[in-house]
């Protein structure tokens, strides 16, 4: 059931009587799964005497071996709504899987994994707003609809300074309250790097593409030895597939962006040389003579058709719109472009100066590449994307071609990618400031786990292991002889997600109940070995307000117990408080 929308609200008008914009109304209404009329009905329907069973759930995770913290989480779930009268059953997916399960086909009742978040609170424009619940990727794939929500993401969305905080502070605040998701923590980065190979560890996040630029060779060696323990890398490089694409490191490393952020969401000029903004609009100046790995030119034509071809993937050929399951979000703030010359283009902006200029960190394609991949196939693996797809998001995108620092050179799927330098790249011109590929060759083994990736650095046979350890390998990296324990910001979080376009998921008063069943401070110790910080909102720790700080338990929806042991009664209570009811066999009743 979709909030926001009941038999008292037909005017879009919030529940502390804000008048809602027209704009947020028509675009939460527009791919809305329920409607306004049947929304009251299928709540009444919950607690009424007709077809009423015990409350079964399935809940979508990952394996230990691609995941342990997820599964780890998922398994104290379990038991706590097993306690409180609730049948539980899971589905265990790879991570493609999981992705398509969730980003494309929305088929899960809830989820737990880890949300790619972000530096900036605006990435829950994208997660949350209502325009996106019916698009495929991490837009909205809670199906969550509330006007009042939207009408605060927009208003953080165009405001900049201290406004924009207050904007976000409201936002954070009332979605704390929704529990639309819950966010359960952040866990810690640490990776191993070899400081006898390599200085410079620490100047650049190894989550972006500043990790592996700029270092200094301590010995002559030409080529950077990473280990990975993803092998998706070696099967699909397209930088469109949500279902195969984490963070986004190795696609900043092939495609150059107009801009490049670091941990600290501080944005810098990339391939952009330039940017000045003339009131709504941001005046664009790129780099000249910059070229993608074949050899064709960087034009703001390339520019242009990137934003066109990421809002409509069906190059308005099609009769529904196809937009990209990646980067929505950053792009929509773009309402058009203009371009001036080869090298100087205009977008026109909607939104603040700090939503605008996170538009331009988007990686820029090869329009002689990517204008024939408009075309529609039939299936994705399996999955259908819900606003269709193209060739776009179905090609494994192999050989890749950018303009990024580093080109691709080969593969053995499931082994090891390589990469080589790219010689005309720019930030290996005279006077750039920006950092720059260092090696010749850039070589990524795949390694099953943790453990194993620890190993190949203490073996050095691996400069560095290029994805976080598991928190519970943490304390077993051994210092010595050349090796380091790296930390570096997070702004990933292990979240539960509800679909919400499911009975009772979509009810805020049950989602809240759920929430106050897991342990967050008590996962962070037993399950993550004190290597993360729980938390009640998915922002980075410098967007937090005060109102949601952790203070040694969740401050908006605090735990039903103590030390990871649920309090049945106040639980059961919590649930009857809410409108739910029991059998005399303490099984939770909704009906069927």
């Amino acid at each position: 059931m979709n909030e926001g929308q009941t038999a008292q609200e037909p005017d879009h008008t919030a529940r502390d009587g804000t008048r809602l914009s027209r704009r947020a109304a028509l675009a939460a209404t527009a791919g809305l799964t329920a409607s306004i009329s049947g929304c009251a009905g299928r709540l009444r329907d919950l607690f009424t005497q007709r077809n009423i069973g015990q409350l079964s759930l399935t809940i979508t995770t990952l394996p230990a071996d691609s995941d342990r913290g997820s599964i780890r989480i998922t398994n104290e779930l379990e038991q706590a709504l097993t306690t409180v009268g609730v049948d539980v059953s899971f589905d265990v997916r790879s991570g493609i899987d999981f992705n398509r399960a969730v980003l494309y086909d929305h088929e899960f009742d809830i989820c737990i994994g880890r949300h790619p978040g972000g530096t900036d609170p605006d990435f829950l424009y994208e997660a949350l707003h209502s325009k996106y619940v019916d698009e495929s990727g991490w837009q909205n794939p809670f199906g969550y609809a509330n006007l009042a929500v939207d009408d605060l993401l927009e208003k953080q969305r165009h405001a900049d300074g201290a406004k924009r905080r207050d904007a976000v502070t409201n936002a954070l605040e009332t979605i704390a309250t929704k529990q639309p998701f819950v966010p359960i923590c952040v866990p810690e980065e640490h990776r191993v790097v070899r400081t006898d190979r390599f200085t410079g560890w620490a100047d650049g996040h190894p989550a972006t593409r500043s990790g592996y630029l700029g270092l200094e060779p301590v010995t002559d060696g030409e080529t950077l030895r990473a280990v990975h323990t993803d092998s998706r890398p070696t099967t699909n490089l397209n930088p469109l597939a949500a279902d195969y694409r984490g963070r986004g490191t190795i696609t900043q490393l092939l495609y150059d962006s107009l801009a490049t952020d670091d941990a600290t969401g501080e944005i810098q000029p990339w391939l952009a040389e330039s940017w000045e903004w003339r009131g709504a609009t941001l005046d664009v100046r790129l780099r000249s003579d910059c070229v993608f790995h074949d050899g064709e030119p960087v034009t703001a034509a390339d520019v242009e058709f990137t934003y066109q071809f990421l809002a409509d993937m069906s190059g308005n050929d099609d009769d529904r719109v196809t937009p990209t399951p990646r980067f929505r979000g950053q792009i929509d703030a773009v309402e058009a472009i203009d371009v001036r010359s080869r090298n100087r283009l205009e977008l026109t902006v909607d939104a603040g100066q700090a939503v605008g200029e996170r538009a331009l960190l988007v990686p820029i394609l090869p329009a002689h590449i990517w204008r024939e991949r408009s075309e529609s196939p039939m299936r994705l693996g399996g999955s259908t994307l819900s606003q269709g797809t193209t060739t776009a998001v179905t090609t494994n995108n192999i050989k890749p071609v950018g303009s990024g620092p580093y080109q691709f050179a080969n593969r053995t799927e499931g082994n090891r990618l390589t990469l080589e330098r790219f010689d005309d790249h720019f930030t290996l011109r005279p006077g750039v400031k920006r950092p720059a590929p260092t090696v010749d060759t850039f070589s990524i083994d795949i390694s099953p786990n943790s453990e194993t990736a620890i190993q190949a650095v203490e073996n050095d046979t691996a400069d560095i292991t290029s994805t976080a350890l598991d928190t519970n390998h943490v304390g077993s990296v051994d210092e010595g002889g050349g090796q380091q324990l790296l930390e570096s910001p997070s702004w990933t979080v292990y979240f539960l997600g509800f679909n919400t376009r499911k009975a009772p998921f979509g009810y805020p008063r049950f989602r809240r109940v759920i929430a106050q069943l897991i342990d967050k401070e008590w996962l962070v110790e037993n399950v993550f070995y004190g290597h993360a910080r729980p938390t009640a909102t998915p922002v980075v720790e410098q967007w937090t307000p005060d109102s949601l700080t952790w203070n040694g338990q969740d401050p908006e929806t605090p735990f039903l117990g103590t030390d990871g042991e649920v309090n049945v009664p106040a639980a059961r209570a919590a649930f009857e408080d809410a409108g739910f009811r029991y059998d005399e066999r303490d099984r939770l009743l909704v009906r069927q």
